[in-house]
């Protein structure tokens, strides 16, 4: 839900007084006709105070807690097990499952595999960089709502908040939650109030007050068996998704073909 401009300027003034619009704009890198037309509409963007936020060193999640819409952010959980797998690549995923078999004496195929990918990696990737990939990744809203959908979620959200189920399901599907939905979601389910925010991209791990190192925790406190299976079933849903790409391309190109 937008911020209301009035509420917003007020919290503007108390972090930046006596600054202007146009050294805010500057320093926090939003476009000032973007943030005109978000006051002229009485409406401002979340992402626009975040990143007034990170500007002027103030914790974003936090900063939107102080708005009526969002005061439930101040109550912080640690994320579950699930919600930080959720959040790790399926690429990041599939890399584990060959480091875990390079380990076994007996696994000198996925051995082999896995010192190529290490090497690819090792080529593409800065020197000192994370083992795993930042949130969010290419499915992360999907997977974090799956993960802590007891059955029951979608229609509790629903109806907390009015939106229909077939357009929760839209914004899932192209791997999207309005910050509203996310926080709704995250209350729906009972898990921290910021753990969708995460999952969308709008603050990252450590804003939300993820402990440094929780998403290489859970992946490393995985068994073999809950690895493999649950990179398989990324792989699954990868390759549905994929298919139904091919099967639109064709489409299309029967399309202008018929169109000459």
């Amino acid at each position: 839900m937008p911020i209301p401009a009035k509420a917003f300027q007020r919290w503007l003034h108390g972090i930046a007084p006596h600054t202007s619009t146009s050294d805010i704009c500057r320093v926090s890198g939003i476009k000032r006709t973007t943030l005109a037309q978000q006051l002229v509409r009485g409406k401002v963007a979340e992402a626009t105070v975040v990143s007034i936020s990170r500007a002027y060193n103030v914790n974003p999640v936090s900063a939107l807690a102080a708005f009526d819409a969002y005061r439930q952010l101040a109550d912080t959980h640690p994320p579950t097990r699930a919600e930080l797998v959720s959040q790790i690549s399926t690429a990041d995923l599939l890399r584990a499952v060959l480091a875990r078999s390079a380990a076994d004496p007996g696994g000198a195929p996925a051995a082999a595999a896995a010192a190529a990918a290490d090497a690819a990696d090792a080529a593409a990737e800065p020197a000192g960089s994370p083992a795993l990939e930042p949130a969010p990744h290419a499915t992360s809203v999907k997977n974090w709502v799956e993960a802590i959908d007891d059955g029951e979620l979608r229609h509790r959200v629903s109806a907390a908040t009015g939106i229909a189920p077939q357009n929760y399901s839209a914004q899932l599907t192209a791997n999207r939650l309005a910050p509203e939905l996310a926080v709704a979601t995250s209350l729906a389910a009972g898990v921290g109030p910021a753990s969708g925010l995460v999952a969308t991209g709008l603050v990252t791990e450590a804003e939300a007050g993820w402990p440094p190192g929780a998403r290489q925790a859970a992946l490393d406190s995985l068994s073999d068996g809950e690895l493999t299976t649950l990179a398989g079933d990324r792989l699954q849903t990868l390759g549905r998704a994929l298919r139904r790409q091919e099967h639109d391309h064709e489409k299309t190109e029967k399309i202008w073909e018929n169109l000459g």
